[in-house]
């Protein structure tokens, strides 16, 4: 009997039990820096000379291990496995199958603490952050298992009196999942586990700037009793190991988490049949998004304020659903730019080490330039009205950014910066704030701050987004609670952590028995 799916509790850091036990973490994780992780295909650790170097974004010099780097020659050697690995897993029993992701949650509930402090060393994330990451890995191993449980016998058609018909789903074949850095633990698990315990066999392409949490998870996975050669690990570039492994004839889809242009990219290079190739690919992609709280003139303004700080600078923006602009208003415009440049003047971007700051760094010297060069472009489109700065000397810190009377057509209303960077612009009335909401080429979160029942009912059928919150931040969906995922430039809208994100990876077959 499996009990029924609740979320996984936050850590309260408080309490100083739980601060003690997080800092006991991150000294017994500070033990395994600078050790070197192999590949893993077919169950066999494959060294290779070429190493992916990981290092800690909020201490450079600090290096967090050193990954063996794949290439197409091991790339295709992974691909047989997983072909071969695929006749069989795909007849496993499903119920073997959900029992492995119980079994890997379990083991990251009793060692919860020590995932959180990888994250923290490895994606740079505050605890506050880092914790629920780990608690959102947790859910989608336990969401997951049971949705299996749910389909695994099919759904039930008709039958007329001389027959018998059954409608059930079977998995694809070959998957190749390439995860993110931001959600370093939980978008890479979740991607990785729905595609394994609906059948498939998976080619695990972490993000090159976190891909020690990845062999993390293959770990735990193995060790909860699955097969070898299910999932297999190849980090590796992208031009190399990623576009050999989307053209390859034998995947039959790709889970991909990440940027529009390569989102877009790989969607392109999916569609073209190969050589050899008998199916047409299927793609579950989410992109990212240009995400807006809009405050109506009838609403609680220190909520509105609040949502949108805590909305735009957790984790520092680094988040796809993170607001990057507010339409506020001409009303309250004012007050509520006020008290939004009061909120971001009390927050702090530092090393997350001893939980002293509300914002980490940002991942790269890449990010740090982009975020740096919008914050540029913005002081030519808008009112800066704080930060402004940043400092990539230890680290890659950005303050918390604000600008202010930017027009809805400005580079930093329409395009997605990925920092702490918050552009704010008002709007006539309320009919106005939801045409300028819906103004990008993106529709993956939203917020609406307002007490008025009309317009929340207005914004429920005309605001264009997959996610849309009322009266709160446009963060932070749970598993199981708020299916995530966006329509438009956001992505194919596949709502993972919701009912029907496994079917994705299966298809459906008809059998008709005549009695």
């Amino acid at each position: 009997m499996v009990v029924p799916y609740t979320h996984e509790p936050f850590t309260d850091f408080t309490v100083e039990e739980n601060r003690q036990q997080m800092l006991h973490a991150l000294k017994k994780v500070e033990k395994d820096l600078g050790k070197e992780y192999p590949l893993i295909i077919g169950g066999e650790r494959i060294t290779t000379e070429d190493k992916i170097v990981s290092v800690n974004p909020a201490n450079k010099e600090e290096v967090v291990g050193y990954v063996s780097k794949a290439n197409q020659e091991l790339a295709e050697k992974a691909m047989k496995v997983a072909d071969q690995t695929f006749e069989t897993w795909r007849k496993s029993d499903p119920k073997f199958r959900a029992d492995i992701l119980f079994r890997s949650a379990a083991i990251i509930r009793r060692r919860k603490h020590e995932f959180t402090a990888h994250l923290i060393k490895e994606g740079g994330k505050p605890w506050k952050e880092a914790d629920a990451d780990t608690a959102e890995a947790i859910d989608f191993l336990e969401y997951y298992g049971r949705q299996m449980l749910e389909l695994k016998d099919g759904v039930k058609i008709n039958s007329r009196p001389i027959e018998y018909n059954q409608y059930h789903y079977i998995p694809l074949g070959v998957g190749v999942v390439i995860s993110p850095w931001n959600f370093l633990f939980a978008i890479m698990a979740g991607t990785t586990v729905a595609a394994m315990v609906t059948g498939n066999t998976v080619l695990l392409k972490p993000a090159s700037a976190t891909p020690v949490i990845a062999y993390k998870l293959m770990e735990v996975l193995e060790e909860a009793g699955m097969p070898a050669g299910v999932i297999n690990y190849i980090p590796g570039p992208g031009k190399e190991v990623g576009d050999y492994l989307v053209d390859h004839p034998r995947t039959r889809f790709i889970s991909f988490t990440g940027s529009r242009e390569v989102g877009t990219r790989i969607f392109e290079r999916a569609a073209k049949v190969q050589e050899g190739q008998k199916w047409l690919k299927r793609t579950i992609i989410e992109m990212g998004g240009k995400d807006t709280i809009v405050v109506d003139n009838e609403a609680d303004l220190e909520l509105a304020a609040e949502s949108i700080v805590q909305s735009a600078f957790g984790f520092s923006g680094q988040k796809c659903s993170a607001c990057s602009r507010a339409v506020i208003h001409e009303d309250v415009y004012e007050e509520v730019k006020d008290r939004v440049v009061e909120l971001t003047k009390e927050l702090s971007a530092g090393n997350p080490h001893d939980n002293s700051h509300f914002m980490g760094p940002v991942i790269d010297q890449g990010a740090y330039d982009k975020i740096m060069d919008y914050i540029e472009i913005g002081k030519q489109e808008g009112e800066l009205l704080a930060g402004g700065s940043g400092d990539n000397r230890i680290g890659w810190f950005v303050n918390p950014t604000v600008f202010g009377n930017v027009s809805p057509e400005a580079r930093i209303m329409q395009e997605e910066i990925f920092g702490p960077v918050v552009a704010l612009t008002k709007a006539k009335n309320f009919d106005e704030a939801i045409e300028i909401a819906n103004n990008t080429e993106y529709g993956l979160t939203g917020a609406v701050i307002t007490n008025n029942r009309t317009h929340l009912e207005q914004a429920r059928q005309d605001f264009h987004v997959g996610n849309l919150y009322f009266n709160r931040g446009c963060t932070a969906a749970i598993v199981g609670y708020q299916p995530f995922g966006g329509f438009n430039m956001s992505g194919t809208d596949s709502k993972a952590g919701g009912p029907d994100y496994l079917i994705h990876h299966m298809q459906g077959k008809t059998s008709s028995e005549m009695l």
